[in-house]
């Protein structure tokens, strides 16, 4: 009981990731200590059943409920309390650095200028990304009410790329879904699901945009599970890069998307939250 409810309680954390631009689900999964075993669930979900079933579970519903429950509170505190918002999800990147690089340290392949040059070119990409001025307004030239077949073939392929960028550790989801200008789109559906205002119209948009996400992270997952047994230590690397440039690319995407009013008490309150995120998941990498 213990364990499936603190595997609720990381699958929300990683559904908090997934709605936060800059934020990656992947990342946190890592941090949280359950990435490899969550890739491993899915590629192999039909071998030890019983066992996927009952680990994926538990995550899926943490990750639902955050979905469902915080996007409006999301959205109300990087409005009001931008600062702490943006601190506290640095706090649970940071935490998790040290357990990402217990997994290299020592390994001789740690020791090689190529596995440097994979970390700097994943840290680059991410950091480029963060600063593209295309997640500003993009979202607002898309509708996902009256689509015809091709929009919603569309909106099922967006859901396949968001889901591989959710998976990718480093890599922000909700990012890639404002770079692609659909992030604004679904998240109104789903404010407006919550309420339950249009509901045949938002439940079809959902399902379609969220089986194009479970066929993604399908495959992602299978190709993740590949680099890592066949190139580890270097598959580590080029995370450590996404995951170190995650820091930067939290507060640019926080920037770049709202207002932001450098007060005494935002930046007090900020750093207690920044300490209360490393905690958090310095903590949970260990349970």
């Amino acid at each position: 009981m213990k364990n499936n409810l603190l595997l609720v309680i990381k699958g929300f954390i990683m559904g908090l990731a997934n709605i936060i631009p800059g934020v990656s689900g992947g990342t946190l999964a890592l941090i949280l200590g359950i990435y490899e075993k969550f890739i491993n669930a899915i590629s192999h979900f039909f071998q030890n059943f019983k066992e996927n079933l009952c680990f994926i579970i538990p995550v899926a519903i943490g990750m639902v409920l955050a979905i469902l429950s915080m996007s409006r509170v999301i959205d109300y505190s990087y409005n009001h309390y931008p600062i702490p918002t943006t601190m506290f999800f640095m706090g649970l990147v940071i935490g998790g650095i040290p357990l990402l690089a217990s997994k290299v340290k020592g390994k001789k392949e740690s020791r090689k200028i190529s596995s440097y040059v994979i970390l700097l070119l994943t840290f680059s990409i991410v950091v480029a990304m963060a600063c593209s001025k295309l997640v500003l307004d993009e979202g607002l030239k898309i509708s996902l009410y009256h689509m015809n077949f091709i929009g919603y073939l569309l909106l099922f392929i967006v859901g396949g790329i968001a889901a591989a960028t959710m998976v990718i550790p480093g890599v922000s989801g909700s990012l890639v879904l404002m770079l692609l200008g659909y992030y604004y789109p679904v998240l109104a559906i789903i404010k407006e699901f919550t309420k339950f205002k249009n509901i045949s119209d938002n439940i079809l948009i959902l399902a379609v945009f969220g089986f194009g996400v479970l066929i993604g992270i399908v495959l992602i997952s299978k190709l993740i599970e590949f680099l890592f047994k066949k190139y580890e230590v270097k598959t580590y690397f080029g995370v450590l890069g996404f995951v170190i440039a995650s820091v930067i690319a939290i507060p640019l995407s926080t920037f770049l998307t709202f207002s932001i009013d450098f007060t005494f008490f935002q930046v007090l309150i900020g750093l207690f939250f920044l300490v209360l995120g490393c905690g958090i998941s310095y903590k949970l990498g260990d349970e």
